[in-house]
C-alpha cells in the first residue's frame, strides 16, 4: 500500500492568496460597499486559501474590535461577492480571478477558548 504524502499549498498559491489578502483589504478599508450591514464596520482579512488550479479562493474575515459573532457580514460579503471579485480583477493582475468565497475565521475564538481553559485553576494547578 503506498501512502501519498499531503503537501502544503504551492508558492504560487500562497503568493496569490496574498495578493488577493492586500486587495480586499484596501477595498474594506475604502469602504466601497454599500450595504447597510457592512456601514461603519471594520472587517480583518486574516487569511485567503486559493485552490490549486487557482480557480476558487476562501476568504477569511472577521469583524475588527467586535464582540458580536460575525454571521451577518459573512452574509452580507457572500452577498457582494461578484462585486468583489470585480474590484480585486482590477487591482490584482492574475490570467483568472478566482471565485471567492466568504468564511468567518474562528482561529481567535479558538486561541481565547485554549488560553481560558490555561488560566483555569484545575490546570494551574496540574502544571504547579
Amino acid at each position: 500500500m503506498v501512502r501519498q504524502q499531503v503537501k502544503g499549498p504551492s508558492q504560487r498559491q500562497l503568493r496569490v492568496g496574498e495578493m488577493l489578502r492586500h486587495a480586499l483589504a484596501e477595498i474594506f478599508t475604502r469602504a466601497d460597499i454599500a450595504d447597510p450591514d457592512l456601514q461603519g464596520r471594520y472587517i480583518t482579512v486574516t487569511e485567503v486559501k486559493v485552490s490549486p488550479d487557482l480557480r476558487h479562493a476562501t476568504v477569511y474575515a472577521r469583524p475588527f474590535g467586535s464582540d458580536d459573532d460575525g454571521a451577518g457580514i459573512i452574509k452580507a460579503l457572500s452577498r457582494h461577492s461578484r462585486f468583489l471579485r470585480g474590484e480585486v480583477a482590477r487591482r490584482v493582475d492574475l490570467k483568472f480571478m478566482p471565485d471567492l468565497a466568504f468564511r468567518l475565521d474562528e482561529t481567535f475564538d479558538e486561541a481565547e477558548r485554549i488560553d481560558a481553559l490555561l488560566r483555569s485553576p484545575t490546570v494551574s494547578r496540574d502544571l504547579d
